[in-house]
């Protein structure tokens, strides 16, 4: 019998909101910092999942330059009605101190592989804004509304309807849930069943104590009554199960009749530890009959690992993917930080077939850095690369780095020695906004002005290593941390007011801080997962 193994989206894929559309399944997830925004991804048996692109590609749709770390694109909803896809997605562009800005927009398509339609704003109340089409053709949004009186923040669910004719909110809006005695009430979604309006939301908050919460109605505007049995889906009270932080969900009915629900969750390297790979996408089956309240049909309210299914899909997952930039577009799993890819700044030799990335901004900028990276979605991962650069100052950089965001990050990289006369290896690494080079002496190359790089990433640690080969491979510097690359990290030490909500990447960049647009070569790159494999 197949089994969907959870999770299905690994690696920084939170905030999961599923529709069908026949016998097709699309999954959108947000991106936050990164572009393009709202990752989709689509499948047929529930069991395997591609990702088949973004929906927010253009700057004219999401204006990201300058906004801070883990704000940008948040908990996107996505719908499809009368053959039109629906997508409403908030663009945070802050989220620290009593105000937040958090404008919210809706754009549309008929086809979800092509292109989505310029935005319409809809509200800054708050943020998670869903739209909900009742079959009436009416339609409705809601999203939770911010209250910066005495640092309330979360001030219930608002609703309001929609006008797809003037592409606006009419009448006031309505307080309709103010939320359970979990707290921190968010990310609401509506369904119609049976006579019934039902509201399910995310409380708790997105760490361990994360829930999802429903409650239902006979009108659409209310009283909603809680259900009896809530929450539907928690960990909070299981500390041991291997998936945590379980919230945020979405439901779709399959072709068959069947209800599941989907929700982020949070793979600990440890026991209410550290988690690297940010909050992923798992699913679990619903027992939800007529009239009736649903309940997992795991038997309690965590989802299972492994869910039999009645299909017989075979999983088609790569442990290996590797980009020889032979192709004029960059692979689907790149994405870049806050701006688009740009041909000032990024390019593909199809002479060569080598990525060209043109030296601009520091790590530590959020507005013009030359960085392309991919989610690491495995405990277990090796990334390699041939990088071709010949920097003449300290103030040129270029290499591979794992990053999570601009106080987050370690980097190896070629630049000019402290002297002038060589080229040199570096490791920096930055923590919690401090800098340092745990590398201690620069490795001298020489004039070479090629060379292989590697990172191992396993569980918590990262190793780098050089070649001038690419078969005889050198440890560079010592094991480093890379549990410094989580949500859970950054929170610590009383941080937890600071936004944190992505996950590990790992990717190329080039920095030239003499603003000279130095540019570095990068003949391919190489993602594999080791499963159990170790890193020596």
């Amino acid at each position: 019998m197949a089994r969907i193994i959870n999770p299905i989206l690994k690696g920084f894929n939170p905030d999961p909101s599923i529709i069908r559309t026949g016998e097709d399944y699309y999954i959108a997830t947000s991106t936050f910092e990164w572009f393009p925004g709202v990752q989709i991804h689509h499948s047929k048996d529930l069991v395997n999942w591609s990702l088949i692109g973004r929906a927010l590609t253009r700057s004219t749709q999401l204006d990201m330059k300058g906004v801070p770390d883990s704000c940008g694109v948040w908990a996107p909803c996505l719908s499809h009605h009368d053959g039109i896809f629906y997508l409403v997605y908030s663009n945070v562009k802050s989220f620290q101190g009593v105000w937040k800005d958090t404008p919210n927009y809706l754009v549309t398509t008929n086809d979800i592989r092509g292109e989505w339609s310029e935005p319409t704003f809809i509200s800054a109340t708050g943020f998670d804004g869903s739209l909900f089409h009742d079959e009436d053709g009416r339609k409705w949004y809601t999203s939770i509304q911010l209250d910066h009186r005495n640092i309330k923040f979360f001030g219930g669910i608002v609703l309001q309807e929609f006008d797809p004719r003037s592409q606006k909110l009419i009448g006031s809006p309505k307080l309709i849930f103010e939320g359970t005695s979990l707290g921190k009430t968010e990310g609401p979604h509506l369904y119609k069943k049976d006579g019934y309006y039902y509201l399910i939301t995310a409380e708790g908050g997105t760490e361990y104590g994360h829930a999802v919460t429903m409650a239902r109605s006979k009108n659409i505007e209310g009283p909603y009554e809680v259900h009896p049995d809530n929450p539907l889906v928690t960990c909070r009270d299981d500390p041991d199960w291997p998936l945590q932080k379980t919230g945020h969900a979405d439901i779709v009915q399959t072709h068959e009749g069947e209800w599941m629900i989907t929700f982020l969750a949070g793979r600990p390297l440890t026991k209410l530890g550290r988690c690297t790979l940010g909050r992923e996408t798992v699913v679990e089956q619903l027992n939800w009959k007529d009239g009736e309240w649903p309940s997992l049909c795991s038997g309690n309210k965590k989802p299972r690992l492994n869910i039999p299914i009645s299909d017989n899909p075979q999983s088609t997952a790569q442990n290996i993917l590797r980009d020889n930039f032979d192709s004029e577009e960059l692979d689907i799993n790149w994405q870049s930080l806050r701006v688009p890819v740009d041909p000032s700044w990024i390019s593909i030799d199809s002479n060569r077939n080598v990525l060209v990335l043109k030296g601009r901004e520091s790590l530590s900028s959020t507005h013009s850095q030359s960085l392309i990276a991919r989610r690491v979605q495995s405990f277990k991962i090796e990334a390699t690369t041939k990088l071709e650069f010949s920097p003449t100052s300290f103030q040129q950089m270029a290499g591979m780095v794992f990053y999570y965001n601009t106080k987050h990050f370690h980097y190896i990289y070629m630049s000019r020695s402290s002297g002038g006369s060589n080229n040199v290896l570096r490791i920096a690494s930055c923590d919690n906004d401090l800098f340092s080079e745990p590398l201690g002496e620069e490795i001298n190359i020489g004039s070479g002005t090629e060379v292989f790089l590697r990172g191992i990433f396993f569980e918590d640690i990262i190793q780098f290593f050089y070649s001038f080969d690419g078969e005889n491979w050198t440890k560079a510097g010592s094991e480093l941390d890379g549990s410094i690359l989580s949500d859970d990290y950054i929170r610590e030490g009383g941080n937890s007011y600071l936004p944190a909500f992505t996950g590990a990447f790992v990717g190329l960049c080039c920095q030239d801080l003499l603003g000279n647009s130095r540019s570095a070569n990068f003949h391919f790159f190489e993602y594999k997962e080791l499963e159990n494999e170790d890193c020596n």
